[in-house]
């Protein structure tokens, strides 16, 4: 039994002919009564009872036509989704995004992508970038959107935005008790918060480097872990750089003057990416072209 034949019973049924039937299905009608006389073996019962004006399902028959348009509904849906998986409209992603460090257009980019494409499943996981890119190259997540620091040679990248560092300080803080630009003058003899974390490294040495492109030699003190990175930030007991304009309550975030910018990519490690995963790209590309100041690559390139 497959289910052509499933389809023929259910077109008898519902046109109560083999003539009609065999009109609809474009078949020959001494080929379709074959087919249903085999499937009527098969299962070894009759469906139809026959006469001069067509025919009527047996007791038997009106069972079946239940199940076979079920099973038909089933098989038809399994095909949908073989579609919709070809076309990315379906399946899932799991996104890494670095801590410490963030894109502010993430959040229009998730809330666009999942809204467009709603039965993609999306995970979205916050950790150190090494630790990220570990889980990239081992399969465990699909794509990171990351500073373009933690670029390597054997991903793919795509390049969405540059943003501006910012300065977080504790409302408790000299600093976080008004807004504006903040010179370097003023972070001098300040200590600074950094991961402290070998997976965290890029960022660690990101914030050194920006100080001291601003002549600043810092001090830089270990973080709390996760969500509690910038705790002593917000105690007053230290600053913070970051990308996010944000790092919690009570934290105040203010530009640096002159300006210092981190550029932010999207990376992914297979040359032909899953749809699902197609599509978060293009998404991610078209946000980027609408942004303000775009550094868009307009094809795939490695960072070297």
């Amino acid at each position: 039994m497959d289910l052509r034949h499933l389809r023929y019973f259910v077109a008898i049924a519902e046109e109560r002919s083999f003539t009609r039937a065999a009109e609809r299905l474009w078949i020959a009608q001494p080929g379709l009564s074959t087919q249903i006389r085999r499937l009527e073996g098969e299962l070894g019962v009759q469906l139809f009872e026959r006469h001069t004006r067509g025919v009527d399902l047996t007791d038997a028959g009106e069972l079946f036509l239940e199940r076979a348009r079920v099973t038909i509904a089933a098989a038809e849906a399994a095909r949908a989704t073989g579609h919709d998986l070809k076309a990315g409209l379906v399946g899932s992603i799991r996104l890494g995004l670095a801590a410490g460090t963030a894109w502010q257009r993430a959040p229009d980019l998730l809330a666009g992508f999942e809204r467009d494409r709603p039965d993609i499943e999306l995970t979205v996981v916050e950790s150190y970038g090494g630790t990220l890119l570990r889980d990239l190259r081992d399969s465990r997540l699909d794509a990171v959107l990351v500073p373009s620091i933690f670029g390597a040679v054997d991903l793919f990248a795509l390049r969405v935005d540059r943003v501006p560092w910012v300065v977080l300080a504790g409302e408790s803080h000299r600093l976080g008790a008004t807004d504006g630009p903040v010179s370097a003058d003023e972070l001098r003899a300040e200590r600074f918060v950094v991961t402290g974390h070998r997976d965290g490294a890029a960022y660690d040495r990101a914030v050194a480097e920006t100080l001291a492109g601003l002549g600043i030699t810092a001090e830089l003190q270990r973080g709390g872990s996760g969500p509690a990175l910038f705790s002593s930030v917000a105690a007053g007991e230290a600053l913070a750089l970051t990308t996010s304009g944000s790092g919690g309550p009570g934290i105040i975030a203010r530009r640096l003057d002159p300006t210092h910018t981190v550029d932010f990519a999207l990376l992914w490690r297979d040359e032909t990416p899953s749809p699902a995963l197609d599509g978060f790209i293009e998404a991610a590309r078209a946000l980027a072209a609408s942004a303000a100041e775009p550094r868009l690559g307009r094809r795939l390139a490695r960072i070297a």
